[in-house]
């Protein structure tokens, strides 16, 4: 147990039992206890295997390659269409905790096992995301905005690509588009 990490699990109100005893179970793995990002984070030799977070409707763990992972009994949930990698187990109860543990612990087993293998999560390039209709007609009528747009990194490009394509209205599509061709032009993505 990693001192720095004990805080987490005395100031949770709600999943405080799940938790623990997920922490428990993580720490039976033999990996390494971590705070990153402000959760308990557990390690195998530096590298990140799997996550305790909380939510309002239910806690899990978030294996980091979760998206490797031979997921034979189909408990791995997706977040979003967009998470390429990451896949949850969720939980609602410290019984379905405890009855699910020796699954749990496979799935950590496989997860360490992966990362020894040094395998990678191959993910998407910004080309293969959906271009919003607004954002494609001004990177046609703009060669400028397209020489800026391809300049940014993947990662810059993606992160447009999402949040444009998010707007269910071709107005609120085009609103963002409009807004953000100076950041473009300027090299910068939706954050900078």
């Amino acid at each position: 147990m990693n001192s720095n990490v004990g805080f987490y699990f005395n100031k949770a109100k709600k999943w405080q039992q799940e938790i623990e005893k997920l922490r428990v179970i993580m720490l039976d793995c033999d990996l390494t206890e971590e705070l990153k990002w402000g959760v308990p984070c557990y390690t195998y030799q530096k590298s990140n295997v799997v996550l305790i977070h909380v939510f309002k409707e239910y806690c899990a763990l978030l294996f980091f390659k979760g998206a490797l992972l031979n997921d034979a009994n189909r408990l791995l949930v997706q977040q979003t269409e967009n998470v390429q990698a990451a896949r949850q187990l969720r939980f609602t109860s410290v019984d379905e905790i405890i009855e699910l543990e020796p699954t749990i612990k496979a799935y950590v087993f496989e997860a360490v096992e992966i990362e020894k293998a040094g395998l990678k999560v191959e993910f998407k390039t910004a080309a293969e995301f959906k271009v919003a209709g607004e954002f494609q007609s001004k990177l046609d009528e703009m060669p400028a905005l397209k020489a800026a747009f391809e300049a940014l990194t993947p990662g810059r490009q993606k992160g447009y690509h999402l949040y444009f394509i998010a707007a269910k209205q071709a107005k609120t599509r085009q609103a963002r588009v409009e807004k953000f061709i100076p950041k473009i032009l300027e090299g910068k993505g939706l954050d900078d």
